[in-house]
Protein backbone atom coordinates (compact mmCIF):
# COMPACT_ATOMS: atom_id res chain seq x y z
CA UNK A 1 0.00 0.00 0.00
CA UNK A 2 1.55 3.41 -1.18
CA UNK A 3 2.06 5.37 1.87
CA UNK A 4 -1.05 7.85 3.08
CA UNK A 5 0.74 11.15 2.73
CA UNK A 6 1.92 10.19 -0.88
CA UNK A 7 -1.36 9.34 -2.14
CA UNK A 8 -3.26 11.86 -0.41
CA UNK A 9 -0.60 14.60 -2.25
CA UNK A 10 -1.19 13.16 -5.48
CA UNK A 11 -5.11 12.78 -5.71
CA UNK A 12 -4.89 16.22 -4.21
CA UNK A 13 -3.17 18.29 -6.75
CA UNK A 14 -5.17 16.45 -9.61
CA UNK A 15 -8.47 17.75 -7.88
CA UNK A 16 -7.11 20.61 -7.29
CA UNK A 17 -6.20 21.11 -11.58
CA UNK A 18 -10.09 19.86 -12.17
CA UNK A 19 -11.70 22.45 -9.40
CA UNK A 20 -9.81 25.69 -9.98
CA UNK A 21 -6.39 27.13 -11.41
CA UNK A 22 -5.40 28.50 -8.27
CA UNK A 23 -5.51 25.15 -6.41
CA UNK A 24 -2.69 24.40 -9.37
CA UNK A 25 -0.08 26.71 -7.28
CA UNK A 26 -0.62 25.41 -3.57
CA UNK A 27 -0.54 21.71 -4.57
CA UNK A 28 2.82 22.25 -6.14
CA UNK A 29 4.98 21.82 -2.90
CA UNK A 30 3.22 18.72 -1.42
CA UNK A 31 5.84 16.24 -1.61
CA UNK A 32 6.18 13.78 -5.13
CA UNK A 33 9.27 11.54 -3.96
CA UNK A 34 8.29 8.48 -2.35
CA UNK A 35 8.56 6.72 -5.89
CA UNK A 36 12.18 8.30 -6.92
CA UNK A 37 15.03 6.30 -7.54
CA UNK A 38 17.62 6.69 -5.02
CA UNK A 39 21.35 7.20 -5.27
CA UNK A 40 22.37 4.36 -2.41
CA UNK A 41 23.73 4.70 1.01
CA UNK A 42 23.57 8.13 3.14
CA UNK A 43 24.30 9.51 6.24
CA UNK A 44 21.12 9.29 7.46
CA UNK A 45 20.41 5.41 6.24
CA UNK A 46 23.18 4.68 8.90
CA UNK A 47 22.43 6.70 11.80
CA UNK A 48 18.55 7.26 10.96
CA UNK A 49 18.15 9.94 13.23
CA UNK A 50 16.91 13.17 11.70
CA UNK A 51 17.07 16.41 13.55
CA UNK A 52 14.28 19.02 13.89
CA UNK A 53 13.69 22.88 14.63
CA UNK A 54 10.42 24.10 14.11
CA UNK A 55 8.09 26.86 15.25
CA UNK A 56 4.73 24.77 14.96
CA UNK A 57 2.75 24.04 18.08
CA UNK A 58 2.96 20.67 19.60
CA UNK A 59 0.37 17.90 18.71
CA UNK A 60 -0.79 15.32 21.97
CA UNK A 61 3.40 16.36 22.94
CA UNK A 62 5.07 15.26 20.05
CA UNK A 63 4.34 11.47 21.34
CA UNK A 64 1.88 10.47 18.37
CA UNK A 65 0.91 11.73 15.06
CA UNK A 66 0.76 14.28 13.69
CA UNK A 67 3.71 15.29 16.07
CA UNK A 68 3.31 18.80 15.64
CA UNK A 69 0.49 20.74 14.33
CA UNK A 70 -0.34 23.71 11.63
CA UNK A 71 -0.68 26.52 14.46
CA UNK A 72 2.65 28.77 15.62
CA UNK A 73 4.14 28.49 18.51
CA UNK A 74 5.61 31.29 20.15
CA UNK A 75 9.08 29.03 21.60
CA UNK A 76 11.20 26.96 19.13
CA UNK A 77 10.96 23.37 19.58
CA UNK A 78 14.01 21.13 18.64
CA UNK A 79 14.36 17.59 18.73
CA UNK A 80 15.48 14.12 17.30
CA UNK A 81 13.14 11.88 15.29
CA UNK A 82 13.88 8.86 15.04
CA UNK A 83 13.41 7.24 11.55
CA UNK A 84 12.35 4.27 10.27
CA UNK A 85 14.48 3.81 6.74
CA UNK A 86 13.05 2.47 3.38
CA UNK A 87 13.46 -1.78 3.21
CA UNK A 88 16.73 -1.92 1.67
CA UNK A 89 17.84 -4.47 -1.24
CA UNK A 90 17.49 -4.10 -5.11
CA UNK A 91 14.35 -6.76 -4.93
CA UNK A 92 12.92 -4.98 -1.79
CA UNK A 93 9.41 -2.86 -1.98
CA UNK A 94 10.79 0.51 -1.64
CA UNK A 95 12.19 0.07 -5.72
CA UNK A 96 8.05 -0.54 -6.59
CA UNK A 97 7.31 2.57 -4.22
CA UNK A 98 5.87 0.40 -1.43
CA UNK A 99 8.52 0.92 1.39
CA UNK A 100 9.13 4.71 2.43
CA UNK A 101 10.76 6.55 5.01
CA UNK A 102 8.29 7.12 7.90
CA UNK A 103 9.00 8.98 11.80
CA UNK A 104 9.16 5.84 14.65
CA UNK A 105 9.47 8.82 17.30
CA UNK A 106 10.29 12.01 18.45
CA UNK A 107 12.53 12.86 21.34
CA UNK A 108 12.71 16.52 22.58
CA UNK A 109 15.54 18.51 23.53
CA UNK A 110 16.25 21.49 25.52
CA UNK A 111 19.67 23.07 23.63
CA UNK A 112 21.56 22.71 19.88
CA UNK A 113 24.34 21.75 21.88
CA UNK A 114 22.12 18.83 23.26
CA UNK A 115 20.57 17.98 19.63
CA UNK A 116 23.62 18.27 17.64
CA UNK A 117 25.41 16.02 20.60
CA UNK A 118 29.52 15.39 21.27
CA UNK A 119 29.45 12.56 18.65
CA UNK A 120 29.21 14.64 15.24
CA UNK A 121 32.61 14.90 15.17
CA UNK A 122 32.33 17.40 12.89
CA UNK A 123 30.34 16.10 10.37
CA UNK A 124 28.82 18.60 7.80
CA UNK A 125 24.93 19.41 8.48
CA UNK A 126 22.24 19.57 5.68
CA UNK A 127 19.28 21.82 6.52
CA UNK A 128 16.17 21.32 4.80
CA UNK A 129 13.31 24.69 4.41
CA UNK A 130 10.42 23.07 3.43
CA UNK A 131 7.70 24.81 0.83
CA UNK A 132 4.00 25.63 1.24
CA UNK A 133 0.95 22.92 2.20
CA UNK A 134 2.96 20.93 3.92
CA UNK A 135 2.37 19.42 6.85
CA UNK A 136 5.32 18.67 9.72
CA UNK A 137 5.65 14.68 8.56
CA UNK A 138 5.52 15.83 5.13
CA UNK A 139 8.04 18.49 5.17
CA UNK A 140 10.45 15.60 7.74
CA UNK A 141 9.74 12.80 5.30
CA UNK A 142 10.70 15.23 2.28
CA UNK A 143 13.95 16.02 4.44
CA UNK A 144 15.10 12.23 4.66
CA UNK A 145 14.33 11.70 1.43
CA UNK A 146 16.44 14.73 -0.19
CA UNK A 147 19.56 13.37 2.39
CA UNK A 148 19.27 9.82 1.19
CA UNK A 149 18.94 11.07 -2.26
CA UNK A 150 21.88 12.72 -2.67
CA UNK A 151 24.03 10.80 -0.45
CA UNK A 152 24.64 13.37 1.85
CA UNK A 153 27.31 11.87 4.43
CA UNK A 154 26.87 14.00 7.49
CA UNK A 155 23.76 15.09 9.82
CA UNK A 156 19.95 16.11 8.74
CA UNK A 157 17.89 18.71 9.89
CA UNK A 158 14.19 19.76 9.30
CA UNK A 159 13.45 23.40 9.46
CA UNK A 160 9.53 23.20 9.77
CA UNK A 161 7.15 26.42 9.72
CA UNK A 162 3.50 26.31 10.70
CA UNK A 163 2.21 25.73 7.06
CA UNK A 164 -1.83 25.36 7.28
CA UNK A 165 -1.13 22.22 4.61
CA UNK A 166 -4.53 23.63 3.23
CA UNK A 167 -4.65 24.16 -0.40
CA UNK A 168 -6.95 27.55 0.19
CA UNK A 169 -3.97 29.17 2.83
CA UNK A 170 -0.89 30.40 0.35
CA UNK A 171 -1.18 33.69 1.67
CA UNK A 172 -1.65 32.58 5.31
CA UNK A 173 1.64 30.09 4.84
CA UNK A 174 3.47 32.79 2.92
CA UNK A 175 3.27 34.86 6.55
CA UNK A 176 3.75 32.18 8.90
CA UNK A 177 6.72 31.49 6.52
CA UNK A 178 8.14 35.20 7.25
CA UNK A 179 6.98 35.19 11.03
CA UNK A 180 9.56 32.19 11.42
CA UNK A 181 12.26 34.34 9.68
CA UNK A 182 13.86 34.70 13.39
CA UNK A 183 13.70 31.68 15.07
CA UNK A 184 15.52 30.39 11.24
CA UNK A 185 18.29 33.34 11.97
CA UNK A 186 18.37 31.87 15.67
CA UNK A 187 19.22 28.04 14.52
CA UNK A 188 21.56 28.75 11.99
CA UNK A 189 23.17 31.23 13.98
CA UNK A 190 23.04 28.73 17.13
CA UNK A 191 24.85 25.88 14.64
CA UNK A 192 27.46 28.06 13.04
CA UNK A 193 28.39 28.59 16.23
CA UNK A 194 28.57 25.04 17.82
CA UNK A 195 32.26 23.43 17.03
CA UNK A 196 31.10 20.15 16.53
CA UNK A 197 28.93 20.77 13.37
CA UNK A 198 31.30 21.14 10.44
CA UNK A 199 29.77 23.01 7.49
CA UNK A 200 26.01 24.09 7.61
CA UNK A 201 24.48 23.24 4.11
CA UNK A 202 21.04 24.95 3.42
CA UNK A 203 18.44 23.52 0.54
CA UNK A 204 14.90 24.99 0.41
CA UNK A 205 12.18 24.73 -1.53
CA UNK A 206 9.64 27.38 -2.96
CA UNK A 207 7.89 29.63 -0.08
CA UNK A 208 10.83 28.16 2.46
CA UNK A 209 13.26 29.93 -0.08
CA UNK A 210 11.94 33.52 1.15
CA UNK A 211 12.25 32.67 5.10
CA UNK A 212 15.67 31.51 4.11
CA UNK A 213 16.69 34.45 1.98
CA UNK A 214 15.69 37.13 5.13
CA UNK A 215 17.93 34.61 7.84
CA UNK A 216 21.23 34.83 5.21
CA UNK A 217 20.39 38.44 5.47
CA UNK A 218 20.05 39.09 9.19
CA UNK A 219 23.43 36.48 9.72
CA UNK A 220 25.34 38.16 7.36
CA UNK A 221 24.88 41.50 9.03
CA UNK A 222 25.36 40.42 12.02
CA UNK A 223 28.11 37.93 11.48
CA UNK A 224 29.58 39.15 7.95
CA UNK A 225 32.29 37.07 6.76
CA UNK A 226 32.26 34.45 9.71
CA UNK A 227 28.54 33.27 8.75
CA UNK A 228 30.15 32.50 4.85
CA UNK A 229 33.10 30.75 6.49
CA UNK A 230 31.17 28.35 8.62
CA UNK A 231 28.17 28.07 5.36
CA UNK A 232 28.92 25.44 2.68
CA UNK A 233 25.92 25.01 -0.15
CA UNK A 234 22.75 27.35 -0.15
CA UNK A 235 20.20 25.65 -2.70
CA UNK A 236 17.02 27.63 -3.77
CA UNK A 237 14.69 24.86 -4.84
CA UNK A 238 12.06 26.71 -7.17
CA UNK A 239 12.46 29.83 -5.11
CA UNK A 240 8.71 31.45 -4.57
CA UNK A 241 10.29 34.84 -4.67
CA UNK A 242 9.67 38.00 -6.67
CA UNK A 243 12.18 38.83 -8.65
CA UNK A 244 13.32 42.49 -7.58
CA UNK A 245 13.04 41.38 -3.89
CA UNK A 246 15.40 38.75 -4.69
CA UNK A 247 17.87 40.98 -6.36
CA UNK A 248 18.01 43.09 -3.56
CA UNK A 249 18.67 40.60 -1.10
CA UNK A 250 21.39 38.60 -3.13
CA UNK A 251 22.98 42.16 -2.76
CA UNK A 252 22.69 42.65 0.95
CA UNK A 253 24.14 38.87 2.09
CA UNK A 254 27.78 39.67 0.73
CA UNK A 255 30.03 36.36 0.37
CA UNK A 256 26.89 33.96 1.10
CA UNK A 257 26.27 35.35 -2.73
CA UNK A 258 28.58 33.23 -4.59
CA UNK A 259 27.81 29.91 -2.54
CA UNK A 260 23.46 29.94 -3.93
CA UNK A 261 22.52 27.95 -6.27
CA UNK A 262 19.11 28.21 -8.05
CA UNK A 263 17.16 25.24 -9.22
CA UNK A 264 14.90 26.50 -12.13
CA UNK A 265 12.49 25.50 -14.29
CA UNK A 266 10.82 27.67 -17.15
CA UNK A 267 7.18 25.30 -17.46
CA UNK A 268 7.30 25.36 -13.50
CA UNK A 269 3.66 25.51 -13.56
CA UNK A 270 2.45 26.44 -9.97
CA UNK A 271 4.90 29.19 -9.94
CA UNK A 272 3.12 30.83 -13.14
CA UNK A 273 0.20 30.53 -10.81
CA UNK A 274 1.90 31.95 -8.05
CA UNK A 275 3.37 34.75 -10.17
CA UNK A 276 -0.63 35.20 -11.20
CA UNK A 277 -1.61 35.65 -7.77
CA UNK A 278 1.13 37.83 -7.18
CA UNK A 279 0.23 40.48 -9.69
CA UNK A 280 2.07 39.28 -12.73
CA UNK A 281 5.78 39.60 -10.65
CA UNK A 282 8.16 37.14 -12.35
CA UNK A 283 9.10 34.39 -9.59
CA UNK A 284 12.57 33.26 -9.24
CA UNK A 285 11.96 29.90 -9.92
CA UNK A 286 10.47 30.74 -13.29
CA UNK A 287 13.03 33.31 -14.38
CA UNK A 288 15.40 32.78 -17.32
CA UNK A 289 18.87 31.55 -16.84
CA UNK A 290 20.52 34.18 -18.09
CA UNK A 291 18.45 36.81 -15.93
CA UNK A 292 19.61 35.42 -12.52
CA UNK A 293 23.33 34.84 -14.54
CA UNK A 294 23.79 38.49 -13.93
CA UNK A 295 23.61 38.15 -10.25
CA UNK A 296 26.58 36.33 -9.65
CA UNK A 297 24.48 33.17 -9.28
CA UNK A 298 24.55 29.26 -10.07
CA UNK A 299 21.76 27.94 -11.89
CA UNK A 300 20.66 24.93 -13.17
CA UNK A 301 18.20 24.83 -15.58
CA UNK A 302 15.98 22.18 -14.96
CA UNK A 303 13.22 22.59 -17.68
CA UNK A 304 13.52 20.04 -20.05
CA UNK A 305 13.76 17.86 -16.99
CA UNK A 306 9.74 18.64 -16.34
CA UNK A 307 7.59 15.59 -17.08
CA UNK A 308 5.00 15.88 -14.11
CA UNK A 309 1.85 17.87 -13.95
CA UNK A 310 3.66 20.75 -12.25
CA UNK A 311 7.27 20.45 -12.65
CA UNK A 312 7.69 21.97 -9.07
CA UNK A 313 9.03 19.14 -7.48
CA UNK A 314 12.29 18.43 -9.64
CA UNK A 315 14.63 18.84 -6.63
CA UNK A 316 12.57 15.78 -5.02
CA UNK A 317 11.55 13.34 -7.79
CA UNK A 318 14.19 13.80 -10.81
CA UNK A 319 17.54 12.03 -10.21
CA UNK A 320 19.42 14.26 -12.65
CA UNK A 321 18.28 17.67 -10.72
CA UNK A 322 19.13 15.52 -7.32
CA UNK A 323 22.33 14.92 -8.33
CA UNK A 324 22.79 18.36 -10.20
CA UNK A 325 22.33 18.90 -5.65
CA UNK A 326 24.69 16.75 -4.49
CA UNK A 327 27.48 18.38 -7.15
CA UNK A 328 26.45 21.95 -5.63
CA UNK A 329 26.93 20.84 -1.57
CA UNK A 330 30.14 19.31 -2.82
CA UNK A 331 31.42 21.97 -4.96
CA UNK A 332 31.07 20.29 -8.09
CA UNK A 333 30.99 20.03 -10.99
CA UNK A 334 34.54 20.66 -11.63
CA UNK A 335 35.71 22.42 -15.50
CA UNK A 336 35.46 19.24 -17.74
CA UNK A 337 33.62 17.38 -15.52
CA UNK A 338 30.27 16.04 -16.82
CA UNK A 339 26.94 17.48 -16.10
CA UNK A 340 23.69 15.07 -15.14
CA UNK A 341 21.93 14.73 -18.40
CA UNK A 342 19.36 17.44 -19.40
CA UNK A 343 20.87 20.03 -16.73
CA UNK A 344 21.88 23.09 -18.37
CA UNK A 345 24.59 24.62 -15.24
CA UNK A 346 25.07 28.78 -15.42
CA UNK A 347 27.23 30.99 -13.83
CA UNK A 348 30.44 30.12 -12.19
CA UNK A 349 30.86 26.60 -12.28
CA UNK A 350 34.60 26.56 -10.18
CA UNK A 351 34.07 24.57 -7.30
CA UNK A 352 34.92 26.61 -3.90
CA UNK A 353 38.32 25.98 -2.71
CA UNK A 354 39.11 23.12 -0.85
CA UNK A 355 35.69 21.29 -1.41
CA UNK A 356 35.02 18.08 -0.49
CA UNK A 357 32.32 15.22 -0.94
CA UNK A 358 28.74 16.07 0.53
CA UNK A 359 29.10 15.70 4.52
CA UNK A 360 32.76 14.66 4.13
CA UNK A 361 35.10 16.62 6.48
CA UNK A 362 38.88 16.09 6.32
CA UNK A 363 38.84 13.63 9.16
CA UNK A 364 36.21 11.28 7.62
Amino acid sequence: MLPDRTAVSRRTALRSLASAATALAVGGCAGLAANAPRFGASGLATRPTLLVATTRKMASGARAKPWFGTERSRTITLARAAMTPPDGGPFSLSTIGLSDWSIASIEQVSRIDDLVGQANGGRDLLVYVHGFNQTFEAAALDAARLSDGIKFAGDTMVFSWPSRASLLDYNRDRESAMWSRDALDQVLEDLLATPTVGRVNIVAHSVGTMVTMEALRQLHAKLGDYAADRIGAVVFASPDIDMDVFTASVQRIGPLAPKVTIITATNDRALAVSRWVNGSTTRVGAAEQAQLEKLGLRVIDASARGWGILNHDLFLSNAGVRQAIRDAVGGYPRFGELVPAGIQWGGNLAPPEGAQAPGRTDSD
